[in-house]
């Protein structure tokens, strides 16, 4: 008699639909050039950031007003000096490692929150829904910036300061569109189901409403990563950035604009081009997931 096991009828299916979806989905978006573009440059970028100060090493702490303004090409000096005397090939490495931590964790945090937001008040509903979209109603109707110029200015900007900030005003968008899915999730048969034996809506959330969404939640999150490196550029540029010796893209740009009709234009291009590129990057990420994850798109 054959001891091969017996697959309960079904399990074979879905055992090949698993690999099945995600060669499709890797499928589509390795298909997308923009998506792949977008992920070569970050990936660029982060080796820059982080790899680059091992193979350029540079002083970032202590300025030297002798060396102010070199020009690119200089003895030393690739890309030229800022205005206090800084490596500004060295400066965009450190600046870019602020700007990206920054940016990386309020976008992470705000989806996070904003993702167990909308699932709660989507699934529950009636008051409890009531009260929670009223909430984020409420803090929709301040102007964004303008409620970051605010907070900022009273308490003394700091790396996990701006990611608290940033991530307080960016979790609006994943809590309205996690609410959106969870309202349609809560009546499937599955949820159903687990409510007839004795599931409780901890579980809903966080066992089938979540899991049932991350492929919105997903691509959110790179468009949240975006905006928030976009909102610590704008506070930076309005002299609202983390305290020196530590610096970011924001704020170089920001100094650099003092100079301009001085005609220091390297003080200026670099973290302005390296912003659009990071912004951009994770734009391009984002949308190429986004057709990953459609269905009809998988289906072809």
């Amino acid at each position: 008699m054959s001891t091969a096991a017996v697959v309960a009828p079904g399990h074979e299916d879905a055992d090949l639909a698993t690999p099945s979806l995600a060669r499709r989905t890797l499928r589509v978006f390795t298909g997308n050039k923009l998506a792949l573009t977008g992920v070569i440059v970050l990936v660029l970028l982060l080796a820059f950031c982080y790899l680059g100060p091992l193979i350029h090493p540079t002083d970032q702490v202590h300025t030297d007003l002798s060396r102010a303004n070199l020009p690119p090409g200089s003895p030393g000096h690739l890309l030229g000096t800022t205005d206090l005397g800084y490596d500004l090939l060295g400066r965009l490495m450190t600046a870019g490692r602020s700007s990206l931590e920054v940016g990386l964790a309020a976008g992470l945090l705000a989806t996070l929150f904003g993702t167990v937001w909308g699932a709660v008040s989507g699934y529950f509903g009636g008051w409890t829904d009531a009260v929670m979209m009223r909430v984020t109603d409420a803090v929709l109707a301040i102007p964004a910036m303008f409620l970051l110029v605010v907070v900022a200015a009273i308490i003394t900007p700091s790396e996990g300061v701006l990611v608290m900030i940033i991530a307080a005003v960016a979790w609006l968008s994943p809590a309205r569109l996690v609410r959106g899915e969870a309202l349609a999730l809560r009546d499937r048969e599955y949820v159903q189901a687990m409510r007839m034996m004795g599931g409780g809506g901890v579980r809903a959330v966080f066992r089938h409403i979540v899991p049932n969404a991350i492929g919105t939640v997903i691509v959110n999150c790179t468009f949240q990563i975006a905006d928030a490196i976009l909102y610590v550029s704008y506070l930076a540029f309005l002299g609202l950035s983390v305290p020196p010796p530590a610096t970011d893209w924001g704020s170089m740009l920001s100094a650099g604009i003092t100079y301009t009709q001085n005609g220091y234009w390297w003080l200026i291009f670099p973290p302005g081009i390296a912003i659009v590129l990071v912004v951009g990057a994770f734009n391009f990420i984002g949308d190429g997931l986004r057709d990953a994850f459609e269905v009809r798109l998988q289906k072809k």
